[in-house]
Protein backbone atom coordinates (compact mmCIF):
# COMPACT_ATOMS: atom_id res chain seq x y z
CA UNK A 1 0.00 0.00 0.00
CA UNK A 2 1.32 3.33 -1.25
CA UNK A 3 1.39 6.76 0.99
CA UNK A 4 0.44 10.20 -0.17
CA UNK A 5 2.38 11.35 -3.16
CA UNK A 6 5.68 13.18 -2.02
CA UNK A 7 4.49 15.97 -4.55
CA UNK A 8 1.67 17.04 -6.42
CA UNK A 9 0.47 18.86 -9.66
CA UNK A 10 -2.43 20.36 -10.38
CA UNK A 11 -3.01 22.15 -14.16
CA UNK A 12 -5.79 24.49 -14.58
CA UNK A 13 -5.62 26.33 -18.26
CA UNK A 14 -2.20 27.75 -18.69
CA UNK A 15 -1.34 27.87 -15.26
CA UNK A 16 -0.09 24.80 -12.97
CA UNK A 17 1.29 24.13 -9.75
CA UNK A 18 3.43 22.01 -8.46
CA UNK A 19 3.80 21.15 -4.89
CA UNK A 20 6.13 19.59 -1.97
CA UNK A 21 3.96 17.22 -0.05
CA UNK A 22 6.41 16.64 2.86
CA UNK A 23 5.49 19.10 5.39
CA UNK A 24 6.52 17.00 8.84
CA UNK A 25 9.69 16.43 7.07
CA UNK A 26 9.83 20.63 5.43
CA UNK A 27 9.94 19.18 2.56
CA UNK A 28 12.86 17.30 2.55
CA UNK A 29 13.87 15.50 -0.90
CA UNK A 30 13.31 11.92 -0.49
CA UNK A 31 13.33 9.07 -3.01
CA UNK A 32 9.71 9.07 -3.09
CA UNK A 33 10.14 13.25 -4.14
CA UNK A 34 12.52 12.55 -6.44
CA UNK A 35 9.91 9.61 -8.57
CA UNK A 36 7.24 12.18 -7.93
CA UNK A 37 8.74 15.15 -9.26
CA UNK A 38 10.06 12.80 -12.40
CA UNK A 39 6.39 12.03 -13.22
CA UNK A 40 5.58 15.79 -12.82
CA UNK A 41 8.47 16.68 -15.43
CA UNK A 42 6.91 14.10 -17.51
CA UNK A 43 3.64 15.47 -17.55
CA UNK A 44 4.30 19.26 -17.84
CA UNK A 45 6.37 18.04 -20.83
CA UNK A 46 3.73 16.82 -22.28
CA UNK A 47 1.12 19.94 -21.44
CA UNK A 48 0.66 21.85 -24.18
CA UNK A 49 -1.82 24.15 -22.76
CA UNK A 50 0.22 24.96 -19.40
CA UNK A 51 2.53 28.29 -19.74
CA UNK A 52 3.47 28.86 -16.26
CA UNK A 53 4.81 27.00 -13.61
CA UNK A 54 4.51 27.97 -9.73
CA UNK A 55 6.75 25.24 -7.35
CA UNK A 56 6.05 25.59 -3.66
CA UNK A 57 6.19 23.64 -0.54
CA UNK A 58 3.31 22.25 1.80
CA UNK A 59 3.54 23.63 5.43
CA UNK A 60 6.35 26.25 6.83
CA UNK A 61 8.79 25.26 4.33
CA UNK A 62 9.86 25.26 0.49
CA UNK A 63 12.28 22.58 1.18
CA UNK A 64 15.00 22.10 3.98
CA UNK A 65 17.38 19.91 1.36
CA UNK A 66 18.27 16.01 0.90
CA UNK A 67 15.94 13.64 3.67
CA UNK A 68 19.13 13.02 6.01
CA UNK A 69 17.10 10.18 7.36
CA UNK A 70 18.19 8.12 4.37
CA UNK A 71 21.69 8.72 4.18
CA UNK A 72 23.64 6.18 6.27
CA UNK A 73 21.86 3.27 4.24
CA UNK A 74 23.41 4.73 0.89
CA UNK A 75 26.77 3.05 -0.23
CA UNK A 76 29.23 5.79 -1.85
CA UNK A 77 28.23 4.23 -5.13
CA UNK A 78 24.06 4.47 -4.19
CA UNK A 79 25.06 8.50 -3.55
CA UNK A 80 26.26 9.24 -6.20
CA UNK A 81 23.76 7.94 -8.55
CA UNK A 82 21.58 10.01 -6.41
CA UNK A 83 23.32 12.91 -6.85
CA UNK A 84 23.14 12.68 -10.76
CA UNK A 85 19.48 11.71 -10.20
CA UNK A 86 18.89 15.32 -8.41
CA UNK A 87 21.12 16.81 -11.60
CA UNK A 88 18.93 15.20 -13.71
CA UNK A 89 15.51 16.76 -11.92
CA UNK A 90 17.02 20.23 -11.85
CA UNK A 91 17.99 19.93 -15.08
CA UNK A 92 14.71 18.80 -16.69
CA UNK A 93 13.11 22.01 -14.71
CA UNK A 94 15.33 23.71 -17.72
CA UNK A 95 14.09 21.86 -20.42
CA UNK A 96 10.32 22.49 -19.69
CA UNK A 97 8.87 24.34 -22.14
CA UNK A 98 7.00 26.43 -19.47
CA UNK A 99 8.48 29.03 -17.25
CA UNK A 100 8.92 27.82 -13.59
CA UNK A 101 8.47 30.24 -10.27
CA UNK A 102 9.60 28.76 -7.01
CA UNK A 103 7.37 30.33 -4.54
CA UNK A 104 9.76 30.11 -1.34
CA UNK A 105 8.42 30.67 2.57
CA UNK A 106 10.57 29.14 5.30
CA UNK A 107 13.58 26.93 4.31
CA UNK A 108 15.67 26.85 1.39
CA UNK A 109 18.44 24.77 2.58
CA UNK A 110 21.18 22.50 0.42
CA UNK A 111 18.69 20.93 -1.75
CA UNK A 112 15.98 22.75 -1.54
CA UNK A 113 18.20 25.92 -2.31
CA UNK A 114 19.08 24.10 -5.57
CA UNK A 115 15.49 23.30 -6.22
CA UNK A 116 14.60 27.24 -5.94
CA UNK A 117 17.48 28.27 -8.33
CA UNK A 118 16.71 25.58 -10.64
CA UNK A 119 13.69 27.46 -11.43
CA UNK A 120 13.31 30.16 -13.87
CA UNK A 121 11.79 32.92 -11.39
CA UNK A 122 11.79 33.03 -7.18
CA UNK A 123 9.50 35.07 -5.39
CA UNK A 124 10.27 34.34 -1.73
CA UNK A 125 8.41 35.28 1.35
CA UNK A 126 10.43 38.46 3.71
CA UNK A 127 11.20 35.69 6.40
CA UNK A 128 12.80 32.93 4.00
CA UNK A 129 16.25 31.82 4.72
CA UNK A 130 18.77 29.95 2.53
CA UNK A 131 22.04 28.39 2.97
CA UNK A 132 24.20 25.47 1.82
CA UNK A 133 25.20 23.66 5.25
CA UNK A 134 26.66 20.74 3.49
CA UNK A 135 30.45 21.57 4.39
CA UNK A 136 29.79 21.46 7.80
CA UNK A 137 28.34 17.89 7.26
CA UNK A 138 31.61 16.89 5.77
CA UNK A 139 30.28 16.51 1.88
CA UNK A 140 30.08 19.13 -0.73
CA UNK A 141 26.73 20.26 -2.57
CA UNK A 142 26.21 17.00 -4.87
CA UNK A 143 24.71 19.06 -7.60
CA UNK A 144 23.64 22.46 -8.92
CA UNK A 145 26.91 24.28 -8.44
CA UNK A 146 27.26 25.30 -12.00
CA UNK A 147 23.49 26.79 -12.09
CA UNK A 148 24.18 28.38 -8.58
CA UNK A 149 27.58 30.40 -10.19
CA UNK A 150 25.67 31.25 -13.50
CA UNK A 151 22.56 32.35 -11.05
CA UNK A 152 24.53 34.42 -7.90
CA UNK A 153 27.95 34.68 -9.25
CA UNK A 154 31.52 33.05 -8.15
CA UNK A 155 32.08 35.63 -5.40
CA UNK A 156 28.41 35.06 -3.80
CA UNK A 157 28.17 30.92 -4.80
CA UNK A 158 31.73 30.39 -2.86
CA UNK A 159 30.47 32.34 -0.27
CA UNK A 160 27.71 30.06 0.61
CA UNK A 161 28.87 27.10 -0.02
CA UNK A 162 32.14 27.31 2.00
CA UNK A 163 30.95 29.47 5.17
CA UNK A 164 27.60 27.63 5.17
CA UNK A 165 26.42 30.93 6.54
CA UNK A 166 22.48 31.17 6.26
CA UNK A 167 21.07 34.62 4.60
CA UNK A 168 17.80 36.26 4.59
CA UNK A 169 15.29 36.93 1.71
CA UNK A 170 16.51 40.17 1.05
CA UNK A 171 20.32 39.61 1.28
CA UNK A 172 19.13 36.83 -1.31
CA UNK A 173 17.88 39.40 -3.60
CA UNK A 174 21.12 41.23 -3.30
CA UNK A 175 22.51 38.10 -4.52
CA UNK A 176 20.39 37.27 -7.47
CA UNK A 177 18.97 34.45 -5.65
CA UNK A 178 15.58 35.73 -5.60
CA UNK A 179 13.96 37.19 -7.99
CA UNK A 180 11.01 39.62 -5.80
CA UNK A 181 10.51 39.62 -2.00
CA UNK A 182 7.43 40.01 -0.76
CA UNK A 183 5.67 40.29 2.47
CA UNK A 184 4.97 37.14 4.49
CA UNK A 185 1.24 36.48 4.07
CA UNK A 186 1.38 37.33 0.29
CA UNK A 187 3.70 34.70 -1.01
CA UNK A 188 1.02 32.68 -2.70
CA UNK A 189 -1.13 35.51 -4.51
CA UNK A 190 2.26 37.47 -5.75
CA UNK A 191 3.04 33.66 -7.32
CA UNK A 192 0.22 33.57 -8.73
CA UNK A 193 0.12 37.00 -10.18
CA UNK A 194 3.36 36.62 -11.79
CA UNK A 195 2.44 33.02 -12.94
CA UNK A 196 -0.41 35.05 -14.74
CA UNK A 197 1.73 37.75 -15.93
CA UNK A 198 4.15 35.24 -17.72
CA UNK A 199 1.49 33.26 -19.37
CA UNK A 200 -0.20 36.19 -21.09
CA UNK A 201 2.93 35.94 -23.74
CA UNK A 202 2.64 32.83 -26.21
CA UNK A 203 3.83 29.78 -25.68
CA UNK A 204 6.52 29.55 -28.39
CA UNK A 205 8.35 32.88 -27.72
CA UNK A 206 8.68 31.75 -23.09
CA UNK A 207 9.92 28.10 -24.80
CA UNK A 208 12.48 29.67 -27.43
CA UNK A 209 13.52 31.77 -24.62
CA UNK A 210 14.47 29.33 -22.35
CA UNK A 211 16.21 26.98 -24.72
CA UNK A 212 18.40 29.55 -26.00
CA UNK A 213 18.96 30.16 -22.25
CA UNK A 214 19.86 26.62 -21.53
CA UNK A 215 21.64 26.32 -24.27
CA UNK A 216 24.06 29.21 -23.77
CA UNK A 217 24.85 28.26 -19.86
CA UNK A 218 25.81 24.57 -21.18
CA UNK A 219 28.38 26.39 -23.63
CA UNK A 220 26.52 25.83 -27.02
CA UNK A 221 25.60 28.28 -29.45
CA UNK A 222 22.46 30.66 -29.40
CA UNK A 223 19.76 30.00 -31.70
CA UNK A 224 18.10 33.38 -31.19
CA UNK A 225 18.14 34.51 -34.96
CA UNK A 226 16.88 31.17 -36.62
CA UNK A 227 14.32 31.46 -33.62
CA UNK A 228 13.16 34.50 -33.90
CA UNK A 229 13.02 34.18 -37.73
CA UNK A 230 10.72 31.53 -37.38
CA UNK A 231 8.56 33.19 -34.38
CA UNK A 232 8.11 36.02 -36.16
CA UNK A 233 6.14 34.34 -39.09
CA UNK A 234 3.71 32.26 -36.81
CA UNK A 235 -0.01 33.47 -37.05
CA UNK A 236 0.43 34.26 -32.93
CA UNK A 237 3.01 36.43 -33.69
CA UNK A 238 1.87 37.83 -36.66
CA UNK A 239 -1.85 38.67 -34.87
CA UNK A 240 -0.37 40.70 -31.67
CA UNK A 241 2.19 42.43 -34.19
CA UNK A 242 -1.07 43.64 -36.45
CA UNK A 243 -2.82 44.25 -33.16
CA UNK A 244 -0.42 46.83 -31.28
CA UNK A 245 0.13 48.47 -35.07
CA UNK A 246 -3.59 48.91 -35.05
CA UNK A 247 -3.27 50.61 -31.24
CA UNK A 248 -0.65 52.87 -32.38
CA UNK A 249 -2.17 54.00 -35.62
CA UNK A 250 -5.32 54.75 -32.70
CA UNK A 251 -3.40 56.82 -30.66
CA UNK A 252 -1.86 58.31 -33.00
CA UNK A 253 -4.62 59.84 -35.07
CA UNK A 254 -5.54 63.46 -34.73
CA UNK A 255 -8.46 64.38 -32.21
CA UNK A 256 -11.19 66.67 -33.71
Amino acid sequence: MTGPAAATLACDGALARLTLERPAARNALSRAMADALEDALARLAAADEVRAVVVSGRGRSFCAGADIAEMPTLSPEQAEALAARWQRIMDGFAALPQVTIAAVQGHALGGGLMMAIAQDLRVAEASAVFGLPEVTLGFNPGYGIARLLDVAGGAHARDLMLTARIVDANEAHRMGLVTRVVPDGALDDAALALAREVARAPRGGLAATKSITAALRAGRPGTEPHAYGALRAAPDAQARIAAFLARRRTREQPRS
